[in-house]
């Protein structure tokens, strides 16, 4: 017998494509350090180090690597813009004042006006927003745009409120049950960053069908949401954050919704690939690539 034997051929073929998903990778890594050289207040804090960004970066090379790392420049921007809105709102407001100045910022950018002077993480979206205007489709789908924004503000905002307000004296509750912290899944802001990506490298048959795109996203976002709190419980609880376990009595309840929602999300994007199959592949490796990468590993580093 002569020749390579086929299964080492395949091998070699998806560590060469792995190898091609790294250099997206570190294409984007490299973007995204111009970007925090360009705002250094906005990302001076220690949890933005090297590993973050790499970590950024590779969460979107590999969910959408039929793309080039100028088509996904505004993606992972975006992505890394998310994670500074968290920081901002989560660590660094002592106040509702504090949420709602972020929030109105954000909203006023999205709706053309200049970034307020010193408002760093509001002059980044400006950027944002000014590179999505070259984008022709962006004209027309700028108010969905500026929709998904909106309810990942609101849901970050909210859960601001469930952490720091006081307790309800009518239900005695401050903190929300599993059901409405998956409602909130918003504050994810996958999304938001989904319709910046579709928006920035999408094709007319694929914003035809943005709509059904967005639905099948939110429930992705909503498994996205719990394999994230199953990973870093630890941490959430020592940096205060909310967490799915936090919330329930027995952790098989998490386990158990996340089977759940995982099945349904796998369902609707099979029946999505039979008229979007790339965008359903987009949707499905953000399932698997979430997965894994928490297996060992978290975005945020040391506080």
């Amino acid at each position: 017998m002569t020749g390579t034997p086929r299964p080492a051929r395949a091998g070699q073929d998806a560590v060469a494509e792995q190898g091609r998903v790294c250099a997206l990778a570190v294409r984007g890594v490299r973007d995204l350090q111009d970007v925090t050289a360009a705002h250094p207040e906005l990302f001076d804090a220690a949890p933005f180090d090297p590993a973050m960004l790499s970590s950024v970066a590779t969460a979107i090379a590999f969910t959408a690597p039929w793309h080039t790392a100028s088509e996904l420049r505004i993606t992972t921007r975006t992505l890394l813009w998310v994670f500074a809105a968290d920081w901002q709102v989560d660590y660094l407001a002592r106040s509702v004042d504090d949420v709602r100045e972020v929030v109105t910022d954000c909203l006023a950018v999205a709706d053309g006006a200049a970034p307020p002077p010193g408002r760093h993480l509001a002059r980044l979206l400006a950027d944002l927003r000014d590179e999505l205007t070259t984008v022709p489709a962006f004209v027309r789908l700028r108010p969905i745009w500026r929709d998904e924004l909106a309810r990942m503000l609101a849901a970050v905002a909210r859960e601001w409120d469930w952490k720091h307000l006081p307790t309800d004296p009518t239900t005695g509750r401050r903190l929300p049950d599993l059901d409405r912290y998956l409602d909130n899944a918003d504050n994810l802001a996958c999304s938001f960053v989904n319709v910046t990506h579709w928006i920035a490298t999408g094709d007319e048959k694929t914003l035809a069908q943005l709509t059904d795109l967005l639905d099948a996203g939110r429930g992705v976002q909503r498994v996205l949401r719990l394999v994230n709190d199953l990973a870093t419980h630890g941490r959430d609880a020592e940096w205060g954050d909310l967490n799915a376990l936090s919330l329930v009595d027995d952790p098989a309840q998490v386990h158990d919704r996340l089977a759940e929602l995982t099945a349904r999300s796998r369902g609707d994007l099979a029946a999505l690939a039979e008229r979007c199959p790339r965008q359903a592949d987009y949707l499905n490796r953000q399932i698997s690539f979430t997965g894994g990468f928490y297996q060992l590993s978290d975005f945020w580093g040391a506080r």
